[in-house]
């Protein structure tokens, strides 16, 4: 009996998926030339378009604002009142321009990973995701010194709000999860449900094609039927995806302000 085989060599007739000769070839751009890849252009891309996306809605504040400019708008004033100002309290419009940067260039990177000849969530590197969970942990470790000083390490150490005997461990306990646990679980959390989604689109997607593809091979009643509901999964899970992408911009941010608010009320 014929089967559908990964193949070292490609022979999109006979095997319509190939395993490539190295992971880095998912990677590389053959047009270009040294160690710029595709998950480096693709990082560029996304800022791009959020810098282009703010340019564009506010270079001329109109009195009666594009549709465009309206929804740029309700994204801005999102972050800024629901998750700026509504997490980490008065004063927290401060720290709205950087959840508000946080939050685009997560979501249009997410979002390439569902365009059509992109493909390419930025991150689904591990690289992307720990530099991002580092600048929210600097910056959350930066607003509690600022504001306490060393008193702020003091607070995760010795807790005032716990019983006194219990003030030992809880307060290792904060000041690992705090300082250590935090950066890592961030990256995680965002590297993993990318990862995840993305490799669930791809098997779907491409195994629907590759048993359409197969059917002079294997028959219509193997190769079209399966393949067209493997495609249709597959389209239903990418319509789902557009959610999940959006959750995860959205939980990357709302921790980074949960975790700058802790920081606030830690130094008090």
């Amino acid at each position: 009996m014929e089967q559908l085989v990964l193949a070292f060599s490609c022979d999109p007739v006979n095997q319509p998926l190939c395993i490539p000769e190295s992971i880095l070839e998912l990677f590389e751009l053959p047009v270009l030339f040294g160690s710029f890849n595709r998950s480096m252009l693709y990082t560029f891309l996304a800022a791009l378009i959020v810098m282009v996306l703010l340019f564009v809605t506010y270079r001329r504040r109109a009195s009666v604002p594009t549709k465009f400019g309206a929804a740029m708008e309700s994204v801005v004033d999102f972050v800024r009142n629901d998750i700026a100002i509504g997490v980490i309290g008065p004063g927290g419009e401060k720290y709205a321009p950087y959840l508000l940067a946080l939050f685009l260039f997560i979501l249009v990177g997410n979002f390439l990973g569902i365009t059509p000849f992109v493909m390419f969530p930025v991150g689904s590197r591990i690289a992307i995701p720990v530099v991002l969970s580092l600048i929210t942990y600097v910056v959350f470790v930066f607003v509690g010194l600022k504001k306490k000083g060393f008193g702020y390490l003091g607070h995760l150490l010795w807790p005032p709000d716990v019983p006194v005997a219990l003030r030992p461990l809880i307060g290792i306990i904060e000041l690992v999860s705090t300082l250590l646990v935090r950066p890592f679980s961030l990256a995680v959390r965002l590297f993993a449900n990318l990862v995840a989604g993305h490799t669930m689109l791809a098997l779907l997607l491409g195994s629907g094609v590759a048993f359409m593809i197969a059917i002079p091979e294997i028959g219509i009643m193997k190769g079209g039927i399966v393949g067209v509901l493997w495609f249709l999964l597959g389209m239903a899970i990418y319509m789902l995806e557009m959610l999940v992408l959006f959750l995860q911009a959205y939980i990357f941010t709302l921790l980074s302000a949960v975790y700058i608010e802790d920081s606030l009320r830690a130094a008090h």
